[in-house]
């Protein structure tokens, strides 16, 4: 923000040099970057942050410097002269997306004459780095550097039924701006319209067709209220930003908005002449309604390190212009002004405190009592399975949370309902909330693929949004893994998480069903009574369908299910000094029967003295073995932590294995 010194002091009283004005600005938060002289003024830049829009204009730069110097803030009061032709007489308004535009207001001006600036106006413009085109233009960019407030000057003659409508744009509908660039619009993009077509984009620029220009005499005047986030989308969308949106992306003063359109056309009547209608039309209400906020004295202390007077504090607060509501020796409660939107809470107070009090009042040494933190379960659990999946060689990938409609489609395990959609896409096309980590990881990996990457191992910790009717989204936290190695490759990772999180935690596997994965070589995951996710090998089919060359397999488990498994205290058992007895077993079974259920018999039926169960291999052979058998190959190692078992201890926990093996699953001993 460029400010004119010669031009603040119509304002304030300032009896300081200009580098005291800067530098205690600067301490006050609003930065000072540079000065330069230009003729007989001086331009100030200051970098203002986007928290305080109330100083993108001389009259908000000038009321902090009252507050900061002791001055008397000095605002002009706008009474324009109006003939007697109402303004509903000669046009209307209305607001067709409240969403976009909450408020717009209108005057007219007819028989002005337009032509160059005074020299003081042109001066003074030109001191900003504004370009100085003729009076009515002119005088909109100083209404603006004045107070903050964009204005836009129509050519009332060029409107055609003599109306403005406010209204979203439509798809693939052409815009010629100011700037002789013509843009295409969509619906997310505020339009003012006239009965026929768009003459301005609300909030960012001005039509060609309904600019003023040397043969213009009427005038229509816009001051209104724009959404932010719709300025923003739109001038990031068409690489189309200004002065206007600046502001707008930021919030304008509610209070402000016929303040600038009564200013606007004062100086018009005086410096172009005409005759302003009676009245003005005013559609919408901007939300100006402020909250009170309390201050407790108590607290500047315990933040500050300091204590400020209560009564230097409810003055510094009445200079910033908060209305005080109730005061006693313990606090104060204050309404913030409608410039200052900022303003919501206890610790924004001890900050307008703190700065206009002065920082250089704190002393260095000052003592600021400190309380530390202690990391809760889920950070503690994070930390541990980030640990264990990057000693196992995978990176850490981060991804966006939207998706294009492709992606979204291919694989959604969890839920069927369908995807969130955000009106405006994160990326070109992802306008879709996730519902799975799994698209966006293989998308990173298709990436790196192309890129010629050999090695391509990924996981990702982030959320999925499972819709609701007529609810809030489920907001899940997921842990996502993508790796070129196999089935069991991913099934060790996916073991490797749940052993960080709980020794003792079972992970059961089940058959599973999904287009993308290949039969055979995937599974669903339960873990303490509860489906926790998925894993598998990628078929032919979800290869093509996510653009992949290479093998790839996938896992997705909720943290939910970590989390509640979780233990975070491990007790620590003494090695038993004993030696360990093994015994190889060769099961023949079903081909339908899952290692899963094989090593869980296994683990229950032998008890305290089962130290490991580690599986070999799978054999088949439909002659040797019949046909849908199989032979599973496992060895089972036993030791006890208070002798030396025998031969005859290990032949008979064997033996119980075996026999719970054929009772629950009909498997026996190959001969």
């Amino acid at each position: 923000m460029i400010v004119s010194w010669n031009w603040l002091k119509d304002y304030v009283r300032l009896d300081v040099s200009s580098g005291e004005f800067e530098q205690r600005l600067m301490m006050a938060g609003l930065n000072h970057e540079c000065t330069e002289k230009v003729g007989d003024d001086l331009a100030i830049d200051l970098e203002v942050t986007s928290n305080r829009p109330d100083c993108l204009g001389h009259i908000g730069v000038a009321r902090e410097a009252a507050v900061l110097f002791g001055g008397t803030l000095s605002i002009p009061a706008p009474q324009p002269k109006a003939g007697k032709t109402k303004v509903t007489s000669l046009a209307s308004v209305a607001i067709e997306c409240p969403q976009l535009c909450n408020r717009y207001t209108a005057r007219i001006i007819q028989g002005a004459k337009v032509g160059p600036s005074p020299p003081w106006l042109a001066d003074r413009l030109t001191t900003l780095g504004i370009a100085v085109i003729n009076n009515v233009v002119d005088i909109t960019n100083y209404v603006l550097m004045e107070c903050g407030q964009p204005l836009h000057a129509f050519d009332f003659a060029k409107l055609r039924g003599g109306k403005i409508i406010v209204r979203a744009g439509r798809p693939g509908e052409p815009f010629e701006a100011i700037d002789h660039r013509t843009y295409e619009l969509d619906a997310n993009t505020c339009v003012i319209a006239d009965a026929e077509r768009a003459v301005a984009l609300g909030g960012v620029m001005g039509g060609a067709e309904t600019e003023v220009s040397d043969t213009t005499t009427d005038l229509l005047i816009e001051s209104a209220e724009f959404a932010p986030l719709s300025i923003r989308t739109t001038a990031r969308r068409l690489s189309l930003h200004s002065p206007s949106s600046y502001r707008f992306e930021r919030t304008v003063d509610p209070d402000g908005i016929d303040w600038a359109s009564r200013r606007c056309c004062e100086l018009i009547l005086d410096l172009a002449g005409g005759e302003l209608a009676d009245g003005v039309i005013d559609v919408g209400q901007s939300d100006a309604q402020r909250d009170p906020v309390v201050l407790r004295f108590s607290q500047l202390k315990r933040l500050l390190g300091i204590d400020i007077e209560p009564a230097e504090v409810r003055r510094i607060f009445a200079a910033l212009g908060l209305k005080e509501r109730a005061a006693d020796a313990q606090r104060v409660e204050v309404i913030p002004p409608s410039w200052r939107r900022d303003l919501t809470r206890e610790a924004d107070l001890i900050e307008e405190a703190a700065r206009i009090h002065g920082y250089d009042q704190i002393p260095e040494d000052t003592a600021v009592p400190m309380t530390a933190s202690a990391r809760g379960q889920e950070d503690r659990l994070l930390e541990k399975l980030r640990a264990t999946l990057m000693a196992a060689g995978v990176d850490e990938a981060m991804t966006i949370s939207a998706v294009d409609e492709s992606q979204s489609t291919s694989f959604s395990p969890w839920t069927d309902a369908a995807p969130l959609r955000a009106s405006t896409p994160v990326l070109r096309r992802a306008n879709l909330l996730r519902r799975s980590l799994v698209p966006s990881l293989l998308e990173a990996r298709r990436t790196n693929e192309a890129l010629g990457n050999e090695r391509i191992e990924l996981f990702e910790i982030a959320k999925v949004y499972w819709p609701r009717k007529d609810s809030l989204p489920q907001e899940e936290r997921m842990i996502g893994i993508t790796s070129g190695g196999d089935y069991r490759s991913i099934k060790g990772l996916v073991e490797g998480l749940v052993a960080a999180a709980s020794p003792d935690a079972l992970l059961e596997v089940r058959d599973a069903t999904l287009p993308a994965l290949a039969a055979g070589r995937s599974a669903e995951l339960w873990l303490g009574g509860e489906r926790f996710g998925f894993l598998g090998e990628l078929s032919e089919a979800g290869l093509k369908t996510f653009g992949l060359r290479g093998a790839t397999s996938i896992a997705e488990v909720r943290l939910a299910g970590l989390l509640t498994a979780f233990c975070p205290i491990r007790k620590q058992t003494p090695l038993s000094p004993f030696p360990a007895m093994t015994r190889d077993l060769n099961l023949v079974c079903s081909e339908d029967v899952r290692w899963d259920a094989v090593e869980r018999i296994v683990r229950e039926s032998t008890g305290e003295l089962l130290e490991s169960v580690q599986y070999q291999d799978t054999y088949r052979d439909a002659q040797r073995l019949g046909q849908g058998k199989k032979s599973l190959l496992f060895r089972v190692v036993l030791r006890s932590g208070e002798r030396t078992l025998t031969g005859e201890e290990a032949d008979q926990a064997r033996d119980t294995a075996v026999a719970e093996l054929a009772k629950q699953l009909g498997c026996a001993l190959r001969a």
